[in-house]
């Protein structure tokens, strides 16, 4: 485990920038750091893994926004997604820019060792894809439909990647090659490799694609080893993405930390969000060594919503990654969390219907999230569920959710 600060260079470069809005209330800063809700520990290290998205929690403590609410917080730079589970669930961490799906599988006992979890905020939407193999493109799979065509002419062993197996890479990539008529648990031979790790074992021949989040889809493109086949957002427009996690006991013990944190991190997303001078910075900033450790021009031009496939095709996605989008983004969905539960018992990772409801009411910290998007002052939806239809036109609305995991044509049970 490495412990990271940002540089002192960095510091005076990007403090100078938010002055105005990180000091803006001194008043607000004496009643958080004395009054009745004083964070009762001040220090809070939140692991995160090198991916764009990670970029709320790294700024909200290279900006200071996090010193506005009375607390540290130390960015801790993680390896791999079961070493932040194996982390948070024995105290290392406090906090974790985490997977959905991680905090619902470790609530459950099927992502790992069983432990009450609680989810504090979602961190960003959209901003992840499917990543093809340039020797798939070569051969003419450049999409679902003709992916399915090759593998049903040339056939051999197909391997895909994704990051964590309740995580939410694996559940695009599921959703993405299902839809296409690709069954994942019969037709393909899926693996889990950490994010950083995509690249390097894409080059040496290990997988024909993967799911991954930023930047390490356009790094494939810019290294000319990979295409990319569709971005998640087009799976999913809007969805959720990295929360911020930490476990039920952590957030019972510690609630006025927990809503500084949730505060800070609010401020930092729509700092990032405020425009393109804010974004750039972001991206010099995360992809520093200490961070995501890659250049910055892969980076700075997917946050922005510029794409390329890889292929010669560009454009414009105004479903880009989005940390804030006027506070929309953070609110912990109850029908979000009960999302991946669905998925969890199409692929057969779960094995009887869970109470998708009351797991979602136990899980997601609406209240806490609630206090402490009045202290940044950010509004809040009034409905704690959201409908939204995915790529194969089937509508999610949270609304009977076990007669939604089952309608599913393509899914492990059938193994259609």
């Amino acid at each position: 485990m490495k412990t990271v600060e940002p540089k002192p260079t960095a510091r005076r470069r990007f403090m100078r920038q938010a002055g105005a809005l990180a000091g803006s209330s001194l008043l607000g800063l004496q009643a958080w750091a004395q009054g009745s809700d004083k964070p009762e520990k001040e220090e809070v290290r939140i692991g995160f893994i090198p991916l764009t998205d990670c970029a709320s929690v790294v700024m909200a403590s290279a900006l200071g926004f996090d010193k506005k609410y009375g607390v540290k917080i130390v960015p801790t730079k993680e390896a791999s997604w079961a070493g932040v589970r194996d982390k948070l669930v024995n105290g290392e961490l406090d906090m974790a820019h985490v997977l959905w799906g991680l905090v619902y599988g470790v609530h459950l006992g099927v992502g790992g060792p069983k432990k009450d979890m609680a989810l504090l905020m979602n961190l960003n939407h959209n901003g992840q894809a499917i990543t093809l193999s340039k020797k798939l493109a070569d051969k003419g799979a450049v999409d679902g439909a003709s992916l399915a065509r090759l593998m049903s002419t040339d056939k051999r062993e197909y391997t895909f990647a994704q990051t964590f197996p309740t995580g939410t890479h694996a559940m695009w990539l599921y959703y993405w090659l299902a839809a296409s008529g690709i069954n994942p648990m019969k037709d393909a031979k899926v693996i889990t490799v950490p994010p950083p790790q995509m690249v390097a074992n894409m080059r040496v021949g290990n997988m024909d694609g993967f799911c991954v989040g930023e930047p390490w889809n356009h790094r494939a493109i810019i290294d000319g080893i990979g295409i990319t086949a569709t971005t998640t957002q087009e799976v999913w427009k809007d969805h959720p993405e990295k929360a911020l996690g930490t476990t039920a006991e952590f957030a019972k013990k510690y609630p006025n930390t927990c809503r500084a944190v949730i505060a800070a991190v609010l401020e930092a997303g729509r700092w990032i969000d405020a425009g393109l001078q804010n974004k750039n910075k972001m991206a010099e900033t995360v992809a520093d060594k200490a961070y995501v450790n890659t250049s910055v021009d892969a980076i700075n031009q997917r946050i922005l919503g510029r794409y390329q496939n890889g292929l010669g095709k560009t454009w414009d996605d105004p479903n880009h990654m989005k940390f804030f989008a006027d506070g929309a983004v953070n609110f912990p969905y109850l029908s979000d969390g009960m999302w991946f539960l669905t998925q969890h018992k199409r692929w057969g990772l779960l094995k009887d219907h869970p109470d998708y409801l009351a797991v979602a009411r136990q899980i997601n910290q609406i209240e806490l999230y609630k206090q402490g998007a009045a202290a940044a002052k950010v509004s809040v939806p009034k409905d704690p569920m959201r409908a939204s239809k995915l790529v194969d036109g089937v509508v999610w609305d949270g609304k009977e959710p076990a007669k939604y995991a089952d309608g599913f044509k393509v899914r492990a049970a059938s193994m259609a």
